[in-house]
């Protein structure tokens, strides 16, 4: 079963909308249980880093997080959810992440303006099972102020005055900081291909 983390906040209405719509079997939950349980797991995320972790923490569900990332099974962390899975974050003071992807989250230093929102482009810069079939130049909606950089997880990037991480991926860890479930054909084509993962 695919469990879709419910931490109390999110963007959870139309990404279980979206998951209905590809014919996925899944269970929205805030029990730590259930998600340590979970065959694959898909945390979205809306709102500050800090904020986020300390809710994850406060029910139990960082805890049941690490044990799926570390028993190896497929995870998707979408806008700050994705974030979530760096090493640490300077958003409101400092704050430590899961650690499954090297590196920092950090505020846009050059952007044109902050919050980044709207559709931009992708560019693919490395290959994962996860992003079979994208396109380079294919679009995504991004609503975010703070970024990954380029590293060596990032297997496609962006540009908002400067280059960032739009999907992140090694192993059974993937993650997007732009809404999937918001950018129509492309988040179609990722959220297939983590359901293929999945069920694998």
């Amino acid at each position: 079963m695919l469990a879709v983390i419910d931490y109390g906040g999110g963007n959870l209405g139309s990404l279980c909308s979206a998951l209905e719509r590809r014919g996925a079997r899944f269970t929205l939950t805030d029990d730590a249980d259930a998600v340590a349980a979970a065959d694959a797991a898909i945390l979205p995320g809306d709102g500050a880093f800090g904020a986020t972790m300390r809710a994850l923490e406060g029910r139990g569900l960082g805890d049941a997080i690490r044990a799926v990332i570390g028993a190896g099974k497929p995870f998707l962390g979408i806008c700050v959810g994705m974030q979530l899975l760096y090493e640490r974050s300077d958003e409101h003071g400092e704050h430590r992440g899961f650690g499954a992807f090297a590196g920092s989250i950090e505020r846009f230093r050059r952007a044109p303006r902050v919050p980044h929102m709207g559709w931009n482009e992708l560019e693919r810069v490395g290959e994962h099972p996860f992003t079979k079939g994208l396109e380079n130049g294919a679009y995504a909606y991004f609503l975010h102020g703070y970024r990954a950089e380029i590293g060596v997880e990032t297997v496609a990037a962006s540009e908002h005055g400067e280059r960032f991480t739009a999907i992140a991926a090694r192993g059974n860890v993937m993650g997007t900081q732009f809404h999937p479930e918001k950018s129509q054909s492309t988040g179609a084509l990722l959220l297939d291909n983590f359901l293929r993962i999945a069920a694998a």
